[in-house]
Parts: structure tokens; C-alpha cells; sequence
């Protein structure tokens, strides 16, 4: 069955991601535990690999780890069109995936940012990433701790099937 989702994933971005002008930039957000890496390595590589087919490069913005050259291209990730640019502080990192989802040169825009972004810096990367036509990808490394009086928003599925 997790074969059927990928495979029904695959061909629904292959769907929409065939030509330039049939793509509609979006905002989303991935949440990951670094400890359990294979949501992220049955998901978002095939997806990073389907957006690498693409002309136009991948930005990987304030990773938190430095870019391995042998994983990209063990992972089947385009090395020579996949940039990093290592974090400059919260208001230039949300500046910064601004202007690169807006630029049009990138078919995604991977970018680690803070939990608290307000209403209008979310619009701003919303309309940036449909003017782009560019996928933006608001990266989030879970860590286990929970913030005290902080009621959690975020959608957790529990599955054997994501574990």
C-alpha cells in the first residue's frame, strides 16, 4: 500500500509538474524528526528528484547541517543545479526565500525557519511562491521538547505505515 501512495504521488506531481506553465507555486511546511529519517527519505527525495528534472535549480536554505556532495548524488539529487546558503539570521532567511521564491529561478526553496512566523511574512511567502510558480518548503526539525502553555497546532498522523 505505501508502494501505491508513493507510486499515486509521483504521477500527481509528474502531472503537474510536466511543463513551467502548468505549475502553481505553494507554501507547505514538513515537519521531521532527525532521529527518524525515513518519512523524509520515502517522501521528500522522490519529490526533490522529480523537481530536479527540471531546468531550474533547488535551494536549500539555512539547512542545518552542510551539504554532503557523495549523499546528493547517491541520492539522486541534481549536484550541479542544488544551491545552500547557510543561515543569516530569522528576518533575512524569511527575506531571503522571499525573493528566491518570487525570482522564478528555482523550482523548489527548501528553508529551516522559525515557529513563529507571523500572518503577513506566511502571505508574503504564499504570493512569492505563485508568482514564482515555485514550490516553497518550510523545513521543521522536531526535537521532542514541548514549549510549557503552548497549545501544539500542528497535524501528527499516527500510522504504522509513516513509522
Amino acid at each position: 500500500m505505501r508502494a501505491q501512495l508513493l507510486k499515486s504521488a509521483t504521477i500527481n506531481l509528474h502531472r503537474h509538474t510536466a511543463t513551467p506553465a502548468s505549475v502553481s507555486g505553494c507554501i507547505s511546511e514538513l515537519s521531521y524528526h532527525a532521529q527518524h529519517p525515513a518519512l523524509l527519505h520515502s517522501l521528500l527525495l522522490p519529490l526533490l528528484r522529480q523537481l530536479g528534472e527540471q531546468s531550474r535549480w533547488q535551494l536549500w536554505l539555512s539547512p542545518p547541517h552542510k551539504l554532503n556532495r557523495h549523499w546528493l548524488q547517491q541520492s539522486g539529487l541534481p549536484l550541479a543545479k542544488s544551491i545552500q546558503v547557510a543561515s543569516l539570521d530569522t528576518c533575512s532567511d524569511v527575506r531571503a526565500m522571499t525573493k528566491a521564491l518570487r525570482s522564478g529561478n528555482f523550482s523548489v526553496v527548501m528553508a529551516w525557519l522559525p515557529d513563529h512566523l507571523t500572518i503577513a511574512e506566511r502571505e508574503d511567502l504564499e504570493l512569492a511562491a505563485k508568482e514564482g510558480c515555485t514550490l516553497g518548503l518550510i523545513m521543521r526539525e522536531e526535537n521532542g521538547f514541548v514549549y510549557p502553555g503552548r497549545q501544539e497546532n500542528r497535524l501528527k498522523i499516527q500510522s504504522p505505515l509513516l513509522h
